[in-house]
């Protein structure tokens, strides 16, 4: 692997951190508490092709590679949670699942305006009964000539009350469990479909959160993505997308509270020298270093294989689980190593820590990652290639691919 950033990730990654600092960072205080979510931010990020870093220029998008988009959920993450979860729905969870398994007619249909912003898009896989166990989806999509009839509820889905567009997951037969999972795109607007706003979320209280519901929603049979029982299998892979920013954006997360950190232990003063100089602040803040450069090396090693397009379910997994789990604890370090004031909103630390914690639920709890990785080095679980293959970046050859495969 080459460690060394390409000119074209630099430019990302300059681009993406002074949109975050001019554009929320000086607000983001105040619309966290006030819990507002503000819609002209996701406008801007199309506006500046952020929403479509990954998609090729042939559907609008801007044709970078799955490390740009790494270094993109960083510096969004590192301002605040709310603006990786955008892009970890929209980009991650939706816009790839298309690329990867839509049709011509589809991908120019929703793709493309998801990729220049025109569109807002996110994805609709949990239910109130349902989360970790997809099998236990109990949703319905029902044939009816030339279209399905939806029924059912989502819950916890991000954009909820903002997205155009929605990648929706629902059974055919329930007693088929996952093998009965079906996917689908609906579109805000369709007569039966309804969403609504989740109030008092502990963390990433700038981002809309809500619930999702289906009464006899006709969904046209163009509207169907991949074949009928095919749902699981795109599901998951829209999650390997969909950890991958997560994991990378936990890096940036890391990074500011290791910045926050670094600047409070540097002037706050006790027993006549910066706090700083006391051994077990140092310890802290050498975790935290520590953490985030373990997990920037776990996500540019996903992102060489995303690139590559070769199956990266292990190497995904582990990486988010591990910088979720170091973000969350440099996050509570951080609050330590400000004290009384760490446990104020007067700085950003209390904040950091509440919008961690959420990410070692979602996007795979931190158990079912053990549980995986544990599972793969015992020999019990093995990746099998995918019927559609996980498409290389712009730019990569697609031999890379069939070599892998």
């Amino acid at each position: 692997m080459n460690f060394e950033l390409s000119d074209e990730q630099i430019q990302v990654r300059d681009m993406v951190r002074e949109f975050a600092a001019r554009e929320v960072a000086p607000h983001i205080q105040q619309w966290d508490a006030k819990m507002e979510f503000h819609r002209e931010v996701l406008e801007q990020m199309g506006e500046l092709g952020i929403l479509g870093l990954p998609i090729p220029e042939e559907y609008g998008g801007a044709g970078f590679d799955y490390g740009s988009l790494a270094l993109a959920c960083e510096e969004l993450e590192y301002v605040d949670t709310f603006l990786r979860v955008a892009m970890s729905v929209h980009v991650g969870l939706n816009s790839l699942a298309l690329l990867q398994w839509g049709t011509e007619a589809q991908k120019h249909r929703w793709l493309t305006p998801q990729a220049t912003g025109e569109k807002i898009a996110t994805f609709a896989l949990t239910e109130p009964n349902a989360g970790s166990d997809a099998g236990a989806i109990e949703s319905t999509a029902t044939l009816e000539g030339d279209h399905y009839l939806l029924n059912g509820a989502k819950m916890w889905i991000s954009l909820a009350d903002v997205a155009d567009h929605f990648l929706v997951f629902a059974t055919l037969d329930r007693g088929l469990r996952h093998r009965g999972l079906t996917a689908f795109v609906l579109e805000r607007g369709m007569e039966g479909f309804t969403t609504a706003t989740i109030k008092g979320k502990l963390g990433v209280r700038a981002g809309n959160t809500g619930e999702l519901a289906f009464d006899n929603v006709r969904v046209p049979l163009e509207n169907r993505i991949g074949e009928e029982g095919e749902g699981f299998k795109i599901a998951m892979s829209c999650i390997d997308q969909g950890r991958f920013t997560v994991g990378a954006g936990a890096c940036g997360l890391t990074r500011a509270c290791l910045d926050a950190s670094v600047a409070y232990a540097n002037t706050r003063q006790a027993f006549g020298a910066p706090i700083g100089k006391l051994q077990l602040v140092q310890q802290m803040i050498a975790k935290m270093s520590a953490g985030y450069q373990t997990s920037r090396l776990l996500t540019m090693q996903a992102a060489e294989l995303k690139n590559r397009g070769i199956r990266n379910t292990r190497e995904t997994s582990l990486m988010k689980w591990h910088a979720c789990d170091v973000a969350l604890q440099s996050a509570d370090d951080a609050i330590q190593v400000h004290g009384s004031y760490g446990f104020s909103n007067e700085y950003p630390v209390e904040r950091f820590w509440r919008n961690a914690r959420g990410a070692v639920i979602y996007e795979g709890t931190r158990e079912v990652h053990t549980i995986l990785q544990a599972e793969y080095a015992l020999g019990y679980r093995e990746d099998k290639p995918l019927r559609c293959p996980q498409p290389p970046a712009p730019g990569y050859e697609r031999e890379a691919v069939l070599a892998a495969g």
